[in-house]
């Protein structure tokens, strides 16, 4: 047996703004019949708190970054997880990192290094009558554990895994907070946490965790070049041997189709339209479920929109982010019939989607794994995707090849910009309108495998590696 302490800001069913909460939610149960037992450390936001007001204490912290702590024990759909209840840091209005003003938090490093330090203390001292072997950081919110840890272990007897789920954000804070953190001063260098004069909490997970790993294999290879590695593709080239690409899976449970063969969504999508007000047409329905950012490429889209409705197809879209590509949406809505739009998350909706759509869109610019494509995979909706990531190793694209042996599951298109989207939506209309291709891709879509069966294997190799 493995005993994993997984730390994450995120987690499903209890709170939730990306994937990263799909991820750290799935993993536990994925993970137990492979001899690999893992609790998981989160922060006590009140829905966290809520959720779990029936744990019991398992330990207090007299002082905390200000304030006095306790951590939590608790359990979430069969699993043990552990919430740091730190009201001074975690009980507040607004989403998990901004306040109601949508602006980040200024204590958010004070508040994921408290996240790092209690984690660590678990792992140093154990909980009750548990230890891990491991410790699994996700992302810079977790990032300042395995400093904290080196600190805390003068003989090294727990295994360090630092997860990137998007080296987009990296927890930056300024120098003079250094001392607030707790960290050590001979850190900040060059060699350690120091960051073009700035302290970043995932350069500190990077430096030092025993090992690395990111959510594709792709994305994992694309880390090492200044494209995108945003200023620290330098220390993971000299890490290459430590990172490893392991693709993400989903919850094949939670995200099971309400119909077994792909010819059945056709009532799924004569409801979508009309709850969308959307008239009938001879096109394909596409779909995005997504942040409104320049980075899923949804600028992109609306440059593409007007070849996709020529065409015939149509649009709808769910998401929010961005405010002017949420007014850009909103007023293609307005000027084409074809196009509807829902600013805001919605989850029932999101399903409605996903099971009514034709299609599903994900033009990222870049994308580090990606589910939505994985969610259109399992309900038969084909992907359109970037050439990027996640996305590049998840779809097979509609090539002459894959055509020729019955392989394709979607569409891919590079460079990834407005001429080669176009290229690709043209391509789908063209294989929408040829029933026996589009039926044979929808098949291979709902029989690809996107469950967790492969990459929790690999999660659980990568533990054993770790334990000292």
């Amino acid at each position: 047996m493995t005993r994993v302490l997984s730390v994450t800001s995120e987690y499903v069913p209890l709170i939730k703004t990306g994937g990263l909460a799909d991820v750290a939610g799935a993993l536990p149960a994925a993970l137990a019949p492979l001899g690999v037992e893992m609790r998981t450390l989160l922060p006590g936001y009140p829905a966290v708190m809520a959720a779990t007001r029936n744990g019991t204490e398992a330990v207090a912290l007299r002082s905390l970054f200000g304030g006095p702590a306790r951590i939590v024990q608790s359990s979430c759909d069969g699993q043990i997880v552990y919430v740091l209840d730190a009201p001074h840091l975690f009980d507040r209005p607004g989403a998990i990192y901004s306040g109601p003003d949508g602006r980040d938090w200024p204590d958010n490093p004070k508040r994921f290094a408290a996240l790092s330090l209690a984690a660590a203390r678990i792992a140093a001292d154990g909980l009750l009558d548990w230890q891990p072997d491991v410790l699994h950081a996700h992302d810079w919110q977790a990032g300042l554990t395995p400093v904290y840890l080196r600190d805390l272990e003068r003989t090294p007897k727990t295994g360090t895994l630092l997860t990137i789920h998007n080296i987009a954000f990296q927890g930056i804070a300024a120098p003079a907070m250094l001392s607030d953190l707790r960290l050590p001063k001979q850190g900040f260098t060059m060699d350690g946490f120091e960051f073009f004069g700035w302290i970043s909490a995932l350069k500190a997970g990077i430096v030092y965790s025993d090992k690395i790993s990111t959510v594709s294999p792709t994305y994992a290879g694309q880390l090492l070049t200044p494209e995108f590695g945003m200023g620290l593709d330098g220390l993971l080239r000299h890490r290459r041997d430590d990172l490893v690409g392991i693709l993400n899976g989903i919850d094949l449970d939670a995200w099971k189709p309400p119909y077994a063969r792909p010819v059945s969504k056709k009532k799924h999508k004569a409801a979508l339209r009309a709850k969308l007000g959307l008239p009938e047409s001879d096109g394909p329905l596409c779909v995005v479920v997504s942040r409104l950012t320049q980075q899923k490429g949804l600028d992109l889209l609306l440059e593409a929109l007007p070849a996709l409705l020529a065409e015939g197809g149509q649009l709808a879209v769910l998401g929010s982010g961005d405010s002017t590509l949420e007014a850009a949406f909103r007023a293609a809505a307005a000027r084409h019939d074809g196009v509807a739009v829902q600013i805001g998350y919605d989850e029932a909706l999101s399903r409605q989607l996903i099971a009514g759509g034709d299609a599903i869109l994900v033009p990222s610019r870049f994308e580090p794994c990606g589910l939505t494509q994985l969610y259109g995979l399992r309900f038969g909706t084909v992907p359109l995707v970037a050439l990027t990531g996640g996305l590049a190793d998840t779809v097979i694209p509609a090539n002459s090849a894959a055509l020729a042996v019955g392989a394709a599951t979607g569409f891919q298109f590079f460079p990834v910009d407005t001429e080669a989207l176009i290229g690709a939506l043209r391509s789908l209309v063209h294989a929408y309108r040829t029933p026996e291709i589009w039926a044979r891709m929808q098949r291979n879509a709902m029989a690809q495998p996107v469950g967790w069966e492969t990459s929790a294997a690999e999660y659980a190799a990568l533990y054993q590696t770790l334990k000292k």
